[in-house]
């Protein structure tokens, strides 16, 4: 389903950062979730959000560098309601407990922003047995996402949900059959790929099923940004692509964004008119990216078509709902 209104307002672009993006919007009285807000992406995204006035939880594993994140939000923005609640996405007990506390303030929700993700991490699992780059940034979100529902539909029309993939999705498709790596063999990158993969096909799906709640999803492609995301890739990799120095310092290449620049198409997907009841997309520099059906790479502003497919969306959304039970 992808009904709404399309009319477009104001255009930005790849250079356009979150600051610009949402200048203008009023979000007080809107109730916004950040995962993985504590530092990079997260951090700008829940800041920026802060400072148009929304009421904002930083959600993250570690509490101490949560907390701190708070206080320097609150100092930075003026804004006193942005809070801290623990949030572990590669296990689904933390995601209850956060989903449990959350229902408990009895507050709508109005944004869900899924931003927190691991990237070409050896090959572990988490504490309920899934590889842990499936596990962590599409299935614990999609844990998160359908405990959050009651809020979400509580918000009267309009929530969005705003999924972060990745240009790697083009790096590995999903495999219904083995998505945990427990028959095939194990490669970082495609294993990063196919997480990436699904949280675009979640975007699709979600938005098919939930849309008469009033709630929607799109995913997007942040672009390339030096952030923590890179910590679990060797020193030696890093310089292979250029991303680290001679002496292992991480360099930022030619053509990557800002950290500011690279949030901009997540508030985007926030706060755009346009997307007023429009879900179901893959955005790439703050517009609707185009599909690309070539057997080649697709070029910036496009993505690989698979990853919008509907029948795909709804197979990988039933083994979801099966596999977290």
């Amino acid at each position: 389903m992808r009904a709404g209104r399309t009319e477009m307002t104001m255009a930005f672009d790849k250079n356009s950062t979150a600051a610009e993006v949402v200048a203008g919007h009023d979000l007080t009285g809107k109730e916004v979730i950040v995962t993985g807000g504590a530092s990079g992406l997260g951090a700008e995204t829940a800041r920026v959000l802060a400072l148009a006035g929304a009421r904002v939880v930083v959600a993250g594993r570690d509490a101490g560098r949560g907390e701190a994140a708070v206080r320097r939000l609150r100092e930075e923005t003026g804004n006193r309601a942005v809070e801290f609640s623990e949030l572990d996405l590669g296990s689904l007990a933390s995601v209850r407990a956060f989903t449990e506390r959350y229902a408990a303030t009895g507050r709508s929700l109005h944004l869900l922003i899924n931003n927190a993700g691991v990237m070409a991490s050896p090959l572990t699992y988490t504490e309920d047995g899934f590889e842990s780059q499936f596990g962590t940034n599409h299935l614990g979100h999609f844990a998160l996402t359908a405990g959050l529902r009651p809020a979400l539909a509580a918000a009267g029309g309009g929530a969005r949900v705003v999924a972060l993939s990745s240009r790697a999705h083009r790096r590995g498709d999903i495999d219904l059959d083995d998505p945990n790596y427990r028959h095939r063999p194990y490669d970082p990158w495609e294993s990063y790929g196919q997480s990436k993969s699904a949280n675009a096909l979640f975007a699709v799906e979600l938005t098919e099923r939930w849309a008469t709640d009033g709630i929607t999803a799109n995913a997007l492609n942040p672009g390339a940004i030096m952030t923590d995301l890179q910590r679990h890739i060797a020193t030696g990799e890093l310089q292979d692509m250029g991303w680290a120095d001679a002496d292992g310092n991480r360099i930022t290449p030619q053509g990557w964004k800002t950290v500011e620049q690279g949030a901009a198409t997540t508030i985007w997907a926030a706060v755009a008119p346009e997307l007023e009841g429009v879900g179901g997309h893959y955005l790439d520099d703050c517009a609707i990216a185009t599909p690309w059906t070539a057997d080649d790479q697709p070029p910036f502003g496009h993505y690989l078509a698979r990853i919008l497919d509907p029948e795909r969306a709804e197979r990988l959304w039933t083994l979801s709902e099966k596999l977290i039970g």
